[in-house]
């Protein structure tokens, strides 16, 4: 899609909706090509226990209680 800087100013609810149709928006001011605005990328965030660094042991622990001997107790190296 290409919009002015009035059909930002106008029409925001257009290029609010191309974006959503993951099209880029080309901004023109003069009929000159000023720059674009690209849709956000959705990111997928992967829950704790879905990492891969658990499950590398054979160990039965839970996350909670790998993540605690981790990190260690505050006077645990005193």
């Amino acid at each position: 899609m290409k919009a002015t800087v009035l059909d930002l100013r106008y029409r925001m609810k257009d290029v609010l909706k191309a974006l959503e149709r993951n099209e880029e928006v080309s901004i023109l001011y003069h009929g000159k090509l000023k720059g674009t605005i690209k849709p956000a990328q959705s990111t997928n965030m992967l829950k704790v226990r879905d990492h891969v660094f658990f499950n590398m042991s054979p160990s039965d622990r839970t996350v909670e209680e790998e993540m605690a001997e981790l990190r260690g107790g505050r006077y645990r190296d005193l």
